[in-house]
C-alpha cells in the first residue's frame, strides 16, 4: 500500500495568508512535466509532514481494504500507477489510463472516485496541521491599533463541496493529528486507534449532499466555525498582540469582528425569506448565549476568592463569595436568553439583548480583581471572556442583509402607482422616472412626517417579502444587523430607496447602507455616485462621519476579465477614497472577494498591501467565502495565524501605504486593461462560445452537487434564467466549471494580449514590475497558469465536444500555452513560479491523485450525456467534482 499513499505527501508547510493552497500544472500536450519530478518534490517536503501524510494514507488504505478487499485496493493502485506513468510518459500512456477507467464496472465507480477524493482530503488535513506558524509581530504600539478594525464577513457561497458532517470528522482527524505530535509511544498507539476509527467513519460517510442545504443550515455551519475555532482563536490572537507590546492592551481594545451573510443574503435566493432571517438572528443569539454560559460556568468555578472592592460587594448583596454571586446572576440571565431564543415570542424582562448587559458584570469582577492585587487572575480566562464579548457580543456575528436594487425599485413602483403619484406626463410609476425625479421624490419622502405606505394595499408577494424583511431589520432597532448591502447598485436613488423602506418599517437607527458596485460600468461610475450621495444634505446627515461602499470582485471579473476588472477596482477605490476625504467622512471599503483568482482570491496579505494608498484608513471589511472559511478559519491555530496576517497587513497599509502609481504606470496599466478587456469580451461574447462552455465543462452537472442554497443563475422579472444566458450565470459556477476541467479560463483569458503588449514595450514592464498592485496581479496569473493543464483540457474536449468545439478548444489551448511561455520570459526566470518552490512542489505531487479524477469525470460526463443516468454514474460524477474541488482548494 505504500505507493498508494506516499504520493499524497505534498508541499512544504507554508502560510501565505492565501485563500488557497496550490495544485499542479500539467504539461502542454503530452510532454514531460514542469521542471521537477514527483520524487524531487517529495524530497523537499518536511519530514514531519511527509510522515503524517504517510500515516493517514496507510490508515486509509487499511480501512478501504477492510471494506472492499485486496482486489479493490489493487485496482486503485493500478490506476494510480497508470496515472503516474502517464504524467511522465506519452500519449499512449494517457490512452492506457483512459481505457482502464472506461473498463471499470459501473458499480465500482463511486468508490474508486471516493478513494482518490479521500486521499486528497486527508493530505489537506496534514498540510493544515503543519501550515500555521506562530504569529510574528513587528514593532507595534497600542496607539497604532487605535481605530483599527478588521471585520471578516462569512458567506455561504456555494464553493464548499463537503457536507458539514464530513467537515466535522475531518476537523476531529486534524485535532487528533495535531495532538499526536505531543504524545509518547503508548499514547501514540491509542491515538492511531482513534485516527483509524475517525478515518473509517469518514470513509463510510457519503461525501455528497442529497439535497441542497437550506439557508438556516448554512447559517448553523457558520456558527459552528465560530464555536469550534474562532471562539478559541480570537483571545489567543489577542494574547499574541499583548506579547508584542510593551504593556498588554486595554480590556476594551478589540480590532476583530465577524459578520455573516448566511440567512441574510437574499439576492437571487428565494429560500432566504424574512422568516428565515428572523430565525437565523435568534439562532445566533442562542449560540452566543450558549457559548457565554460555558465561559461563565467555568469562571464561576474558578473565581472562588472573597477579597473584593466595596463596589463589587455592594453589587453582590454582601454574599460570602461575591464573584460567584455576580456570575450566578449572569448565568441565570443567559439561561433565560437561550430559552427565549428558541421561541418566536417577544423577549422576557430577564433576557439579554445588548452586549453591555454581559460586559457590566464581567468588568465589575475584572476591576475588583485588579484593585485587590489579583491581576494575574484578572488576566486569565476572565480576560479571554471579556474579549470574546467585545468581539462576538450577544449576537455572535452580526448579519448583513443583501438584496438586489431592482427589488426595492419594484416596491416603490407598486406603491407610487397605487397612490397615484405621477410625473408631469401622468400615470407612470417610480420605475419610469429618471434619476433626478427619483432623488427629489425620495428626499421629500424621507423628510416627510407622514407614512408612505397605506395599512392595506394590493402589494405583490415579491414586494411584500421585501417589506417584511425591512420589518425584521427594524425589530430591536436592528441590533444584530450589521449592514444593508444593495446588489447591482448604479445610482444614488438605489441607496435612498433602502433608507426610505427601512424608515417606513420603523427603524430609528441609521443602519449602514452599502451600495455594491459590481460591473465594469458601475465601478467606473462608483465615485460619481458616492459624490452625488454625499452632496445631499439628508444623506450626509444620515451617514455621520463614516460611509461604507462595497466593491464586487466576482461579477466585474466575469464581466470584463480579471486584469481589466482589477484595474477598474483599483481606480474605483482610489476615486471613492478621494470623494470620502473631500467630504470629510471615514471610508470603509467592503471587499467582496472570492476564493478563486478569477473572483478576487489570492494571498490576503499581498492583496491588502496592493490596495490604493488612502483606501484602508485602518478599516478592512472583507468576505470569507465558501470553502475558504474552512481553510483559513476552520481550525483554531490556522484561524489565529489568519487573524494575525489580516491585522498586520491592515496596519501596514494604513501606517505605511504603498506609493501611488506614477503617470507612466497608470498609462501602461490602462493599455493592458484595454487589451485584456477587448480580447476577453471578443471571446466570451462569441455566439459559439456558450455551446463550448456547456459541452466541455460540467456546468450543467453542477446542479446535482447541491453546493449551496442559492441558484446558480440570477432570475429576472420573476422568470427562471435561461441555460444559454451567460450574463445571468453567477460568477461562482462560471469559475467553478472552468476550474474543474483545468483550463482555468476566467483569470487568464485576455491576459495573453496584455503580456504581448508588454513584450513589445519592455520599458513599460520595467516601470510596472516595482508596483505592488501589478506584482500581485502577475504573481496570481503565474499561479493560475501553473495550475492550468492543457493535457486534461484537451482530453475533455476530445471526449465531449464536436469537431468545431474541439477546434475552439485548441485555439484557447494555444493561447494558454503561448502565455505560459511568454510570461516567465518577461522577468527572465524562464519558468513559472521560479521564486516559489514550495508551491511548485505542491502542484507536481498532486498530479497522481487528481489525474484519475479528471479522466473519470470526463468519462462519466460522456456516459450521462449519452443517456446513462444510473445512480452509480451520478454519484461517481458528483464525487469527482467534490474531489477535484478539494484537491484544488479554491475552485470557486
Amino acid at each position: 500500500m505504500r505507493a498508494l499513499y506516499l504520493g499524497s505527501g505534498r508541499q512544504a508547510a507554508r502560510v501565505r495568508a492565501s485563500s488557497s493552497l496550490s495544485v499542479r500544472r500539467m504539461p502542454p500536450a503530452y510532454s514531460p512535466p514542469m521542471t521537477a519530478n514527483e520524487s524531487d518534490a517529495l524530497a523537499g517536503i518536511p519530514r514531519e509532514l511527509r510522515d503524517d501524510v504517510r500515516l493517514l494514507g496507510d490508515i486509509l488504505g487499511r480501512v478501504i481494504g477492510h471494506h472492499r478487499g485486496a482486489d479493490f485496493v489493487d485496482l486503485i493502485e493500478d490506476i494510480r500507477a497508470l496515472a503516474k506513468a502517464a504524467r511522465r510518459g506519452s500519449e499512449a500512456d494517457w490512452e492506457r489510463l483512459s481505457r482502464r477507467l472506461a473498463d471499470i464496472p459501473e458499480h465500482l465507480l463511486p468508490d474508486i472516485a471516493r478513494a482518490f477524493n479521500q486521499f486528497l482530503n486527508l493530505a489537506n488535513i496534514a498540510e493544515q496541521c503543519h501550515a500555521a506558524p506562530a504569529p510574528h509581530w513587528p514593532s507595534v504600539s497600542a496607539e497604532d491599533l487605535t481605530g483599527v478594525r478588521v471585520e471578516l464577513v462569512l458567506t455561504a457561497h456555494p464553493t464548499e463541496v463537503l457536507r458539514r458532517t464530513l467537515i466535522q470528522k475531518y476537523d476531529a482527524i486534524g485535532a487528533e493529528l495535531a495532538a499526536r505530535a505531543r504524545f509518547g509511544d503508548a499514547e501514540r498507539r491509542e491515538s492511531d486507534e482513534r485516527l483509524e476509527r475517525l478515518i473509517s467513519e469518514a470513509w463510510h460517510t457519503d461525501e455528497i449532499r442529497r439535497e441542497r442545504p437550506s439557508p438556516e443550515e448554512e447559517a448553523r455551519w457558520g456558527f459552528a466555525v465560530i464555536e469550534n475555532s474562532l471562539w478559541d482563536a480570537v483571545p489567543k490572537a489577542m494574547r499574541d498582540l499583548d506579547a508584542a507590546l510593551p504593556q498588554p492592551l486595554p480590556v476594551s481594545t478589540m480590532p476583530y469582528s465577524f459578520a455573516s451573510w448566511m440567512g441574510g443574503d437574499r439576492d437571487g435566493n428565494p429560500g432566504v425569506t424574512a422568516a428565515v432571517t428572523r430565525r437565523v438572528l435568534r439562532r445566533a443569539r442562542w449560540t452566543a448565549a450558549d457559548l457565554l454560559l460555558r465561559d461563565v460556568n467555568a469562571l464561576s468555578a474558578s473565581l472562588s476568592m472573597t477579597a473584593c472592592t466595596e463596589e463589587l460587594r455592594a453589587a453582590a448583596g454582601g454574599e460570602f463569595e461575591p464573584y460567584r454571586a455576580i456570575l450566578h446572576r449572569l448565568r441565570d440571565r443567559l439561561f433565560a436568553t437561550r430559552a427565549w431564543a428558541e421561541t418566536d415570542e417577544p423577549p422576557p424582562a430577564d433576557a439579554i439583548l445588548y452586549d453591555r448587559e454581559v460586559l457590566g458584570p464581567l468588568l465589575l469582577c475584572h476591576r475588583s480583581l485588579v484593585a485587590c492585587g489579583m491581576e494575574r487572575i484578572a488576566g486569565g480566562p476572565l480576560l479571554d471572556t471579556l474579549r470574546r464579548v467585545h468581539c462576538f457580543g450577544v449576537c455572535l456575528a452580526w448579519l448583513d442583509i443583501r438584496q438586489h436594487a431592482g427589488r426595492h425599485e419594484a416596491v416603490l413602483d407598486e406603491v407610487t402607482r397605487y397612490l397615484g403619484v405621477a410625473d408631469d406626463e401622468g400615470g407612470r410609476g417610480y420605475a419610469d422616472w429618471d434619476e433626478s425625479r427619483r432623488v427629489a421624490w425620495l428626499q421629500g419622502e424621507l423628510q416627510s412626517l407622514r407614512p408612505l405606505f397605506p395599512r392595506e394595499w394590493p402589494v405583490s408577494d415579491e414586494s411584500r417579502e421585501v417589506l417584511d424583511t425591512c420589518r425584521v431589520v427594524a425589530e430591536n432597532d436592528a441590533v444584530g444587523i450589521a449592514t444593508y448591502v444593495i446588489s447591482m447598485a448604479t445610482a444614488p436613488s438605489d441607496v435612498l430607496a433602502v433608507a426610505l423602506l427601512l424608515r417606513e418599517s420603523g427603524l430609528d437607527r441609521n443602519l449602514p447602507i452599502a451600495p455594491l458596485f459590481e460591473t465594469l460600468d458601475d465601478l467606473n461610475a462608483a465615485a460619481t455616485t458616492l459624490d452625488a450621495l454625499l452632496s445631499l444634505p439628508w444623506y450626509r446627515a444620515y451617514v455621520g462621519d463614516s460611509v461604507q461602499v462595497m466593491i464586487g470582485y466576482s461579477d466585474s471579473a466575469k464581466d470584463a476579465g480579471q486584469l481589466a476588472a482589477a484595474w477598474a477596482q483599483y481606480r474605483a477605490q482610489e476615486a471613492i477614497a478621494e470623494v470620502a476625504a473631500r467630504h470629510g467622512v471615514r471610508l470603509t471599503l467592503f471587499h467582496g472577494r472570492g476564493g478563486a483568482i478569477g473572483r478576487g482570491g489570492g494571498p490576503s496579505g499581498q492583496a491588502i498591501a496592493s490596495q490604493p494608498p488612502g483606501s484602508m484608513s485602518g478599516s478592512l471589511r472583507v468576505t470569507e467565502q465558501g470553502e475558504m472559511i474552512r481553510f483559513k478559519l476552520g481550525a483554531p491555530q490556522i484561524a489565529r495565524a489568519t487573524l494575525s496576517i489580516y491585522l498586520q497587513s491592515t496596519l501596514r497599509a494604513t501606517v505605511a501605504p504603498p506609493p501611488a502609481p506614477v503617470a507612466e504606470q497608470r498609462s501602461a496599466m490602462t493599455e493592458l486593461a484595454n487589451a485584456c478587456l477587448a480580447s476577453y469580451r471578443d471571446t466570451v461574447r462569441n455566439a459559439e462560445f456558450v455551446g463550448l462552455f456547456h459541452a466541455i465543462t460540467p456546468e450543467g452537472e453542477l446542479a446535482d452537487l447541491s453546493l449551496g442554497s442559492r441558484p446558480a443563475r440570477r432570475a429576472e422579472g420573476g422568470m427562471p434564467a435561461k441555460a444559454d444566458d451567460l450574463d445571468r450565470l453567477r460568477a461562482i459556477p462560471w469559475v467553478f466549471a472552468w476550474t474543474q476541467i483545468r483550463l482555468m479560463l476566467p483569470p487568464w483569458l485576455g491576459a495573453d494580449e496584455a503580456v504581448r503588449w508588454l513584450q513589445a514595450n519592455p520599458s513599460a514592464y520595467e516601470t510596472l514590475r516595482i508596483w505592488p498592485f501589478f506584482a500581485m496581479q502577475f504573481d496570481m496569473l503565474a499561479m493560475v497558469l501553473a495550475k492550468a493543464d492543457t493535457t486534461l483540457a484537451r482530453y475533455y474536449a476530445r471526449r465531449l465536444a464536436d469537431a468545431p468545439q474541439q477546434r475552439m478548444t485548441e485555439a484557447l489551448i494555444a493561447r494558454l500555452e503561448s502565455l505560459r511561455k511568454t510570461l516567465p520570459q518577461l522577468d527572465g526566470s524562464g519558468t513559472l513560479l521560479a521564486h516559489d518552490a514550495a508551491m511548485r512542489d505542491s502542484i507536481i505531487v498532486r498530479n497522481t491523485y487528481l489525474d484519475p479524477l479528471h479522466l473519470l469525470q470526463a468519462e462519466l460526463m460522456a456516459r450521462r450525456r449519452t443517456g446513462n443516468d444510473a445512480e452509480a454514474v451520478r454519484q461517481a460524477l458528483n464525487v469527482t467534482m467534490a474531489g477535484i474541488a478539494s484537491g484544488l482548494r479554491n475552485t470557486g
